[in-house]
């Protein structure tokens, strides 16, 4: 007979591990693989999100470009107050707050003036905006926070330009819309869909050689079909080849790639993965916006250097 002790010592007694489950060839039985219908799940896990904010984002942005005049200032002035607040924010430092008021009067100040036709001087506030921004940060972050005075304040002032443009300004934004949209747009599908090798792992994790290219031609293509659409019913022919217009709309779709990438460069310097948490399934305005804040830079300084009374006159006429 076991004593007392002895049976409750054998009720303590830990159970020895359980051994892995073998396989019928003797080796551990490897997981179960993952269905591609699974996989393609995971991919698109935050496409209900995207849709939602994005289709705000496109609302929003087309109704100030009709409504024009006050709305368009305001619309567009706000999205640029809170692309240099996340700018700043993700640059950091002690005396980010403070180094915003004076970026943001710049912004401001920048806007009213483009908005009057005085793209020059608008550029000149920017710059001191800048500067101003610079002197009140910290050693190591100045170059930095002026950059995202004049990287917000930009915004406005090709998106001005463009707009005020007789008579292809509302034209040259909706082109611009629709070829950075769709870039975006197809490469996010084509991305995920087909899959590949990465394009820059480093910097952006989720970009892919196939979803890059394609979304350049994507929105190279909806591009050109925009203007079509347009000249057919404003009964006013864009003046360029069509083919012009198809290339115009390929470096477009590629810088607006290429502003994207830029931002996932910072994110990575700052350590941070997104710019801000306003808009659901996109993170900040800016990580929104990114690509769109390069490509109308591209297209207004390319129209302008062209010698044409207007940026928009610059950008497309290639007879």
């Amino acid at each position: 007979m076991h004593s007392e002790a002895q049976r409750a010592e054998g009720l303590m007694t830990i159970p020895a591990e359980v051994p892995e489950p073998m396989s019928t060839s003797g080796g551990i039985d490897a997981p179960a693989p993952v269905s591609k219908s699974a996989l393609l799940r995971a991919r698109l896990s935050d496409l209900g999100p995207r849709i939602v904010s994005t289709l705000v984002l496109v609302v929003g942005a087309i109704a100030s470009v009709v409504s024009g005049g006050l709305v368009f200032v305001l619309v567009w002035v706000a999205a640029c107050l809170v692309v240099h607040f996340e700018w700043q924010r993700l640059v950091g430092g002690l005396r980010h707050v403070v180094r915003f008021v004076p970026g943001s009067l710049a912004v401001i100040a920048a806007a009213l003036l483009a908005d009057s036709n005085n793209g020059g001087l608008a550029v000149i506030v920017l710059g001191l905006g800048a500067l101003a921004s610079a002197y009140l940060a910290e050693d190591g972050k100045r170059i930095w926070s002026a950059a995202g005075v004049v990287y917000a304040g930009s915004l406005f002032v090709a998106l001005s330009a463009l707009r005020l443009s007789f008579p292809f300004g509302p034209r040259a934004i909706g082109w611009l819309f629709a070829v950075v949209w769709s870039t975006d747009v197809v490469a996010y599908f084509a991305g995920r869909l087909i899959g590949g090798p990465k394009l820059l792992p480093r910097i952006s994790p989720s970009k892919t050689w196939a979803g890059t290219l394609c979304g350049i031609f994507g929105g190279a293509l909806i591009g050109s079909l925009f203007l079509i659409l347009a000249a057919h019913i404003t009964r006013l022919e864009t003046p360029a080849p069509i083919f012009v217009l198809f290339l115009l709309g390929l470096m477009t779709g590629a810088v607006a790639q290429a502003g994207d990438l830029f931002e996932s460069w910072m994110k990575r310097c700052f350590g941070a993965k997104d710019s801000g948490h306003l808009i659901p399934g996109h993170g900040g305005l800016m990580d929104r916006l990114d690509g769109f804040i390069a490509a109308a830079i591209w297209v207004t300084v390319l129209g302008a250097l062209r010698g044409f009374p207007s940026p928009a006159e610059g950008l497309f006429h290639w007879m």
